[in-house]
């Protein structure tokens, strides 16, 4: 019998273990993005997550052990206790202390994502039934992004794109290396400005001016949508942003103030 546990033990962690390893490969897990907040959430994800597992494993082990050498077919007696206070403290301060410890760090990143002083330039998103307007806020910049995908595509008459539903227009551009503030509001509707690999999830809600931050690590392509049910077209709000160097990100904002 003692055979038999260690083995369903060992195929229980290798389990674990590949299915780690298939959710890394099949990309099911969150991203760490390439932003300082993206990482934070991440990181405290996966924190909280192993956190999860331990207690399941903790839990299930001893449900499992007591089922299995504790059975009525072995002659064991149920044991007859009532208002056991030792185990009611233990099992009343171990909780307390494991909810300290996904607090904590939980609160860190939740002050951090809320933290927009010191920024170096301004975005203003409003969200549009289904658009969305970037308005560089003190350069006198601003200009609509709309789904770039061809209505062919989405009528099932040509093959699908590789970034289908996932194209703009006109991106975001954004510098690198730099604190940029997001302020997203709405004209009609509640949208949701989300890009996953700048840790930023948005509401967009008339009447309201919601706050985000993001510095971006290095230079790409970073893609996104609306995530809040906004209407028909819900699903043809893609948000592309491009992330360039210091020196690329002026040149084209030149360009767009002599447009």
């Amino acid at each position: 019998m003692h055979n038999r546990l260690t083995k369903f033990v060992f195929s229980f962690f290798t389990l674990l273990v590949i299915s780690s390893n298939a959710v890394a490969e099949y990309g099911l897990n969150m991203t760490r993005g390439v932003t300082p907040v993206s990482r934070d959430i991440y990181d405290l994800h996966m924190t909280i997550f192993w956190i999860c597992v331990i207690l399941a494993v903790a839990v299930f082990s001893v449900m499992i052990y007591a089922m299995i050498f504790h059975r009525k077919a072995l002659g064991h007696v149920p044991a007859k206790f009532h208002e056991n206070t030792t185990i009611e403290i233990v099992w009343t301060i171990i909780p307390v202390f494991i909810l300290i410890g996904m607090a904590w760090p939980a609160t860190k990143v939740l002050i951090d994502m809320e933290d927009n002083s010191k920024s170096d330039m301004t975005i203003k998103i409003t969200g549009y039934m289904w658009k969305w307007h970037y308005d560089y806020l003190g350069q006198e910049v601003r200009f609509e992004s709309n789904l770039a995908t061809p209505m062919e595509q989405i009528n099932g008459r040509e093959p699908k794109g590789k970034n289908y539903l996932l194209e703009v227009d006109n991106p975001l551009v954004l510098p690198i290396n730099k604190k940029v503030r997001v302020i997203t509001t709405a004209n009609d509707v509640i949208h949701s400005w989300w890009v996953p690999a700048l840790g930023i999830k948005k509401d967009a809600v008339p009447g309201f001016a919601n706050e985000a931050w993001a510095i971006i690590n290095k230079p790409g392509i970073y893609r996104g949508q609306c995530a809040e049910l906004c209407g028909a077209r819900h699903g043809f709000m893609p948000i592309v942003v491009i992330a360039k160097t210091e020196l690329e990100y002026e040149k084209w904002l030149k360009n767009q103030k002599k447009k």
